[in-house]
């Protein structure tokens, strides 16, 4: 006659195992649906990485056409600055003012040994549709408005 101890051993091992199957196989679908949707979300995400490389190919091809058509390059000479400064009976230090340089950056623009920066070459063209009482208005203004703090 088997040992109750070791039946009752095997009763509960069996038992255990039996729960232990259950809960598994909840776990195992679990993880079978993860796991589709993991593979859906990625399948997803490389469809939406495509979708945008398009676009972005798209959008590239057509703002370097929208910019090239709206910039216009701006003509520089030092000659013409200086004959713009004269013509407005302006002084080197004002003219500076005016296009946000200082006086000595103006002189070394007109003597060729420097150029203006493109945000400088702006503020420059301007002055050619600038007239003197125009200009000297704007010295004003710029002298007036307290200066920003560095």
């Amino acid at each position: 006659m088997p040992n109750i101890a070791s039946v009752f051993k095997d009763e509960i091992v069996r038992v255990a195992r039996k729960e232990i199957r259950n809960e598994l196989a909840a776990l195992k679908k679990a993880s079978a649906a993860y796991r589709a949707e993991i593979a859906a979300l990625k399948r997803r995400a490389q469809d939406l990485e495509r979708e945008v490389k398009g676009l972005t190919r798209a959008v590239g091809k057509a703002v370097p056409a929208a910019r090239e058509a709206a910039v216009k390059p701006t003509r520089f000479s030092a000659k013409g600055l200086a004959s713009q400064r004269k013509r407005l009976a302006l002084s080197a230090a004002d003219c500076g003012l005016l296009v946000g340089a200082s006086g000595q950056s103006v002189y070394n623009w007109e003597a060729g040994t420097a150029r203006p920066r493109a945000s400088h070459l702006a503020a420059i063209a301007s002055l050619r549709s600038m007239g003197k009482k125009e200009a000297a208005a704007r010295l004003r203004e710029l002298r007036a408005s307290p200066a920003p703090a560095a």
